[in-house]
């Protein structure tokens, strides 16, 4: 028995994206996110609803599921796959830019409903914290004062996520278990809640058809390519940084005398170098990004930069 990899974005969405799904998306909202009151979700309705046909366009490696809650609570739910440049903002952006277009204009800020981001991440955002799940909302630095739930941001970093099966112990683990860990499963696990069985039904490949695997397949192996890309940037980028940080470093040194010189030199040089791999880096992801068929303005979004610097830049690599 098979299942999909449901960090990719037709499987997430397949799970939590459909309206015969909308019980396992209440599911998994009510285990990840701490409602005031203790309240539960009862209903909801999922905005920009799951197409399958829409799929065969997508380029991104991300995937965004919107929900409705019944007291107009937004929620925001999001798989990233890659840790693109400048991903913190666009989280950041997208719930703010979702609370503000509640509003027409003159019309009374007490209409504005709170907004939810919950982005689940394959990669680790908070290095210093041990933390899988990380709530952010808007206190007093100090003393700690709330002064809005209206925008909470939450994250949840998968690599962080390292219990077994056995060692599972609520129900959030389990759905964070299921996600990580669907795509290597053999069998249903039969310590697992209901829910969660049933979305392993749903991505049981025994369930799909062929044009649904293979477009499972396709965005697997584009997400592949996207991770090998950047490891080879960064490789290259370092190795080259490196090397031209430390000829101008001796350059500069020798420059300004030779104990003296070497030692500020090559300082000034390794940071420089490392500044030029970061850009190489930067400029082999965007063409590796063009070359597997992502669009220019959602490669701009990726790396932090105009759409029209990003169509510059390719102008003048060869053979693309």
């Amino acid at each position: 028995m098979n299942f999909l990899d449901v960090k990719t974005d037709y499987a997430f969405k397949k799970v939590f994206g459909t309206e015969e799904n909308k019980p396992l998306l209440i599911e998994f909202l009510n285990s990840m996110i701490d409602f005031k009151y203790n309240a539960k979700i009862k209903d909801l309705t999922i905005a920009d609803p799951y197409n399958i046909p829409m799929l065969k366009g997508m380029k991104d490696t991300f995937v965004d599921v919107k929900a409705t809650l019944d007291n107009d609570t937004k929620v925001i739910i999001e798989m990233q796959v890659l840790n693109n440049e400048g991903f913190e903002k666009r989280v950041l952006y997208n719930a703010a830019k979702n609370y503000s277009i509640q509003l027409n204009k003159a019309e009374d800020y007490t209409l504005l409903n709170p907004v939810i981001a919950l982005s689940i991440v394959d990669f680790v955002m908070f290095k210093d914290s041990k933390k899988v799940v990380t709530n952010f909302k808007l206190l007093e630095k100090n003393e700690f004062i709330d002064y809005s739930d209206d925008i909470e941001l939450i994250f949840v970093e998968l690599p962080k996520f390292k219990k077994e099966l056995e060692e599972l112990k609520s129900i959030q683990d389990q759905w964070i278990y299921f996600i990580k860990n669907a795509g290597s499963l053999e069998v249903v696990p039969k310590k697992l809640d209901t829910s969660i069985k049933q979305a392993l039904q749903t991505v049981n490949e025994a369930n799909l058809s062929k044009d649904e695997l293979e477009i499972q397949h396709k965005r697997k192996d584009f997400i592949a390519v996207q991770r090998l890309s950047v490891l080879k940037a960064q490789k290259d980028g370092f190795k080259q940084g490196i090397k031209e940080g430390i000829e101008k470093g001796i350059e500069k040194g020798i420059e300004k005398g030779i104990e003296k010189g070497i030692e500020k030199g090559i300082e000034k040089g390794i940071e420089r170098g490392i500044e030029k791999g970061r850009e190489d880096e930067r400029k082999q992801l965007i063409i590796n990004a063009y070359r597997n068929g992502m669009p220019t303005n959602l490669i701009g979004n990726f790396v932090g930069m105009e759409e029209e610097e990003i169509i510059n830049l390719l102008r003048n690599v060869e053979n693309l």
